[in-house]
């Protein structure tokens, strides 16, 4: 009865070193894997905070183009280079519009 016991034990042994053989080869090998996925995680929710906050932006000023007159001839001379009639524009040369 007792080199059953020795047995047992011994084969426990061996698959509980298996075990720990197996998990310790992997947990710092997931760590890094998990390490590197939260950064992922961090610079994804930081592009989308900077997207929403340009969103914003643009949705204000469509906002406001559709409910200012002002805001719309502005928008229409600054980016067609239109003046109104007595205006004197200056360009200087190497610079953009």
């Amino acid at each position: 009865m007792k080199p059953d016991v020795f047995r047992v034990a011994r084969i426990a042994a061996f698959f509980a070193t298996a075990v720990l053989l197996f998990f310790g080869l992997r947990v710092p090998q997931a760590i890094a894997t998990l390490k590197e996925k939260h950064q992922t995680i961090r610079q994804v929710q930081k592009e989308n905070a900077d997207l929403e906050k340009e969103l914003a932006g643009k949705r204000e000023q469509v906002r406001k183009l559709r409910d200012s007159r002002a805001a719309q001839e502005f928008e229409i001379r600054r980016r067609l280079g239109y003046q109104r009639e007595g205006e004197t524009s200056i360009y200087v040369p190497g610079q953009q519009k």
